[in-house]
């Protein structure tokens, strides 16, 4: 896997179910950055291979403190509001570190370019990488909602290259609702009640159902978390604070975006399928958060999916029996379901991955608020009428849901409850949120204002999906050229390896350009961190021969290297066929 495109893997994660945007959108929101000063905005393009390309955008600030924060996007592969770390500015240098995908950058300031020049460096590779102020785009304010014959022109288009792909968009505008789709569908038929995983847009319904029991009194939304788990389980809290259902619901509790205890992201039913509520407080009772509460924006699939359960808790009741009760009942939703019944199920269409091989649908387990709902266009357009329509059943929460707001991972995004609210101008916002599941990928767009709306829906991972077109649709941004897709990589097969002899594999090797890899034990299994990151993961290697082991996480490889009498000497470490030779380093 090239450079940041394990970002993809481990973080989304999913593909993390998670809210993406495509580079366009954010970079036209954003304040230019003075010369040699930091703060600001910055967008680069990566090339990782001849011809391919990843558009990275990096936002930076400084809090009132002083102190510089930011944030690392990949829009390419749907991946939104990394965490930056290290942020050091001065003499004309820039250098930050992305902990939770073992990148680092270093640059310096180029006063005739306007840009800073430096390299990315990820897992002992290194790639040139300018940051520059991007350039604005200017939104029509006479933007018209395409004719359905557009619509499918764009969806034949993204659709061409990707046999069995569905594309299903509905638009809702002041007078009437449409829908059109394209796509084969693997011959299943494509329309308007096709099911698809809607992924995290579910965190929007998780966020309405947290504001009716506020506007009710069953809850408070500054209630701390802890109030609602079972005895004898705790939360984490950082200088005497505590963490609360608004913290959770925007993004500001200071929890990862996944426990750290998940299967991998391309397991083949998912990493959350077997995630109980055993493990996941007993992940809580044993967490220690790295920063303080509400003092950054971090997106966290943990976090709403810990706010799903808990507000089942305080209901005595299931997560489906709250949507069904109090959103999709009242709203006459009846194809939004998490647990579809045999008169649905065979309207779940069949799906792919990022490769266009088929896929499993996904369970969310007990982390289902934070992205389990199934639901067909038609019906989003019921919702997205209702979020509009101030007399609606759920006006009420939709109000408290807008009312609240932090700032997101831009300087003109703001966090509500559930919604990112993306202001085009001082006088105009638009609501979103996008979803993302092991092979669906999901975008909701709505411009209250104008009363428009648009929701797209694709069975495939495959990028660019649903993003820009939905975008497009509604607000007029450019559409992403759809590229073919990429053969996947080489399937690999796990054996198993006697603990003993995983020992001596314990160490820590030195692939030189100060990339040291820490090999540890944990039990029967090995894993591997990249050291001098702060923050970055542990993740397990499995083994594919008595010297070979790969991840599962990423499209990479480790091969150990031993001298005459089996002593492991060094290793060997490829990852998207670029090799790094490392020698055993002394503790």
């Amino acid at each position: 896997m090239s450079t940041v495109e394990e970002i993809g893997m481990r973080t989304n994660v999913m593909k993390r179910i998670v809210l993406v945007w495509a580079a366009f959108v954010v970079v036209t929101i954003t304040q230019a950055a003075m010369a040699q000063e930091v703060v600001g905005d910055w967008a680069g393009r990566l090339e990782v291979a001849p011809g391919t390309r990843l558009p990275l955008i990096v936002h930076i600030k400084r809090d009132d403190d002083g102190a510089l924060s930011g944030t690392l996007d990949s829009p390419a592969q749907n991946v939104q509001g990394l965490p930056l770390a290290g942020i050091k500015s001065e003499s004309g240098s820039l250098a930050f570190s992305v902990p939770s995908i073992g990148g680092s950058y270093q640059g310096q300031w180029n006063a005739d370019a306007k840009s800073w020049k430096g390299e990315w460096s990820q897992a002992g590779m290194h790639w040139q990488l300018s940051l520059v102020v991007p350039k604005p785009i200017q939104f029509a304010a006479d933007w018209r909602l395409p004719s359905d014959a557009e619509i499918s022109q764009l969806i034949a288009a993204r659709n061409a290259p990707r046999s069995g792909q569905g594309i299903v968009v509905g638009v809702l505008g002041p007078k009437v609702s449409r829908i059109v789709a394209g796509g084969t569908g693997l011959g299943a038929k494509v329309d308007g009640s096709t099911l698809f995983e809607i992924g995290s847009i579910t965190k929007v319904f998780t966020a309405l159902i947290l504001a009716d029991m506020a506007n009710k009194g069953e809850v408070s939304l500054d209630d701390p978390v802890a109030k609602y788990l079972p005895q004898g389980h705790r939360m984490p809290e950082r200088n005497g604070k505590q963490i609360t259902l608004r913290d959770l619901s925007t993004h500001r509790s200071g929890l990862p975006r996944m426990p750290d205890d998940m299967r991998p992201i391309n397991d083949p039913d998912g990493p959350f399928f077997d995630y109980t509520e055993a493990r996941l407080l007993a992940f809580l009772d044993r967490y220690q958060l790295t920063r303080d509460i509400g003092s950054q924006w971090e997106y966290s699939n943990l976090g709403v999916g810990l706010l799903g359960y808990v507000l089942t808790r305080a209901t005595s009741t299931d997560y489906e029996t709250l949507l069904r009760k109090r959103i999709t009942g009242p709203l006459g939703m009846n194809n939004t379901l998490i647990t579809l019944p045999p008169s649905h199920a065979a309207r779940l269409l069949a799906a792919f991955d990022g490769y266009m091989q088929p896929a499993k649908p996904w369970s969310l387990a007990v982390l289902v608020g934070a992205g389990g709902i199934r639901s067909s266009a038609a019906d989003m357009l019921i919702f997205a009428k209702a979020v509009i329509d101030p007399a609606s059943p759920i006006a009420a929460a939709v109000k408290t849901t807008l009312a609240v707001r932090v700032p997101g991972e831009a300087p003109n995004v703001d966090q509500a409850l559930g919604w990112e609210v993306m202001r085009l101008a001082a006088d105009r916002e638009i609501l979103l949120h996008g979803g993302q599941t092991g092979a669906f990928r999901t975008m909701l767009a709505l411009e209250p204002a104008k009363g428009q709306a648009v929701v797209a829906f694709a069975n495939s991972a495959v990028e660019p999906s649903t993003t820009d077109l939905a975008l497009h649709i509604l607000i007029g941004l450019p559409v992403s050229p759809t590229p073919p897709v990429q053969p996947p990589p080489a399937k690999r097969t796990e054996i198993t390896l006697p603990a003993e002899e995983l020992d001596k594999f314990v160490g820590r090797y030195d692939f030189g350009n100060t990339t040291v890899i820490a090999i540890t034990r944990h039990g029967g299994t090995l894993r591997a961190q990249r050291e001098g990151i702060s923050g970055a993961p542990a993740l397990q290697i499995f083994p594919e021969a008595p010297l070979d082991f790969f991840w599962k996480d990423l499209d990479a490889q480790i091969r150990f290297t031993i001298d005459a009498s089996g002593a492991v000497t060094g290793a060997e470490l490829t990852q998207s066929g670029q090799s790094l030779t490392g020698k055993r380093a002394q503790p």
